[in-house]
């Protein structure tokens, strides 16, 4: 049965021959209109709010905040301290890494060639879409299914993107298009690939940039 509706502070339960225990030691939130399936694993310190519909199978890590009108699918993995926006869905075939911050609104999709009368269901029909640690994808973005987007990138609000993302690009427009680099704390990298902000300083790796290192 989903467990809907005590709006308590609860840990990630465990259910076993049809009993229900509870690791007290990792406890999450869960607003009272929440809806979370059984089976569906939830780390330490995640906050669910309202109307949310986190699927039996699915796992999200700790320190995340799933904000209001949020649908996470079965099999869906997202890693540890992510922001999901209102009015997000993420369905089976995404995985989001650590510290990704899906604007509100955004939307992912993942099946490539969807058709009413010929149903596509399975995961043998869903297109992977890996978010790397970091990225950033603003409000009303559209992410079409298969492409990978890299560690730290940035996704401009109302961006369609259809290809794959290097690490750190600055991706705008529909499609989405380049519009340089982006470091680690969100600001844009100089043409010497240098943060005017924090001074870390990039040079070119095999997805994209990477931080180096001295």
């Amino acid at each position: 049965m989903p467990r809907c509706g005590s709006g308590r502070d609860r840990g990630p339960y465990f259910y076993r021959n049809g009993g229900l225990s509870v690791k007290e030691s990792e406890k999450y939130f869960a607003h009272p209109s929440a809806c979370v399936d059984e089976g569906a694993e939830i780390g330490a310190g995640t906050k669910i709010w309202h109307f949310c519909h986190i699927s039996g199978g699915c796992s999200v890590g700790g320190g995340c905040t799933i904000g209001q009108n949020v649908f996470i699918a079965p099999n869906v993995k997202i890693g540890d301290y992510c922001k999901i926006q209102n009015n997000v869905s993420v369905y089976e075939g995404v995985e989001l890494g650590d510290y990704v911050f899906c604007g509100p609104s955004m939307v992912f999709t993942n099946v490539q060639r969807p058709r009413c009368r010929y149903p596509q269901r399975g995961t043998q029909f869903y297109a992977r879409t890996p978010v790397g640690d970091g990225a950033s994808i603003g409000a009303n973005a559209t992410i079409v299914c298969g492409h990978r987007i890299g560690r730290n990138s940035f996704i401009a609000a109302g961006s369609v993107v259809t290809k794959d993302v290097p690490d750190h690009a600055i991706m705008m427009g529909s499609p989405a298009r380049q519009h340089g680099w982006a470091c680690e704390c969100g600001e844009k990298l100089s043409e010497g690939l240098v943060c005017p902000k924090c001074g870390r300083k990039y040079v070119e790796g095999e997805n994209g940039l990477k931080e180096e290192r001295k």
